[in-house]
């Protein structure tokens, strides 16, 4: 099982969520996310939030339509969309994907990053993606991954999200690296570019963001 979370970012930041319509997906709408989903044709699972971004009118609609909603007030400890992800955490999928979690507020979108930390600090392998129309972000734990060429997104990243990433190795990049530690604040491995059809990057110690991009 995948699930899909779709929160209530700019909607034009948006990529087709048509391509992530597959069998066995389950798709969860946080606040305004909800109307965005059935404006789309797509009646999420579940729905999760304070509404207070949405009007009146909306949220009959989404009564409407969503059978199981979670409300909560606007004065609570968690965000909405943290409210959904710790569901989906439990429900123990395949795969998390995030949309509608980028753009607007700086302060949601960096919450929203700190969500991808959650299963890597814990020690539980879990892929976990937050996705717009323009950037592809995922958090990987020590180990060998090999990435396949994209035009769409052919700018890669990576960023150390703990102290030190130790023994980053990548080949088949335009820049490639042998063993090295990167620390944190380092923007040496910002915009790379895969050289061939595949890549392998690789690393021994520490988490670490990678960041898929187009301009």
């Amino acid at each position: 099982m995948e699930i899909n979370i779709v929160g209530g970012g700019p909607e034009e930041l948006l990529p087709d969520l048509s391509e992530f319509r597959h069998d066995g997906n389950v798709w969860v709408g946080v606040d305004r996310g909800v109307f965005t989903l059935l404006s789309k044709g797509i009646t999420p699972y579940m729905a999760f939030g304070d509404f207070d971004s949405v009007t009146a009118t909306e949220t009959k609609k989404i009564e409407k339509h969503v059978h199981v909603m979670k409300k909560f007030k606007p004065e609570k400890d968690e965000t909405d969309m943290e409210l959904a992800f710790n569901w989906a955490l439990g429900e123990q999928p395949e795969k998390i994907r995030m949309f509608g979690a980028t753009g607007g507020r700086l302060d949601h979108f960096f919450a929203n990053v700190q969500l991808l930390l959650k299963p890597a600090l814990n020690n539980i392998e879990l892929n976990i993606e937050i996705i717009d129309k323009q950037n592809h972000i995922l958090i990987k734990t020590p180990g060998s991954y090999e990435m396949k060429i994209n035009q769409d997104r052919k700018y890669i990243s990576f960023i150390p999200m703990s102290p030190f990433v130790k023994g980053l190795t990548l080949e088949g990049f335009k820049y490639p690296l042998k063993d090295c530690q990167i620390p944190w604040g380092s923007t040496l491995c910002i915009s790379n570019e895969l050289i061939s059809d595949y890549g392998t990057f690789s690393f021994s110690e520490g988490i670490l963001m990678v960041i898929r991009s187009q301009d």
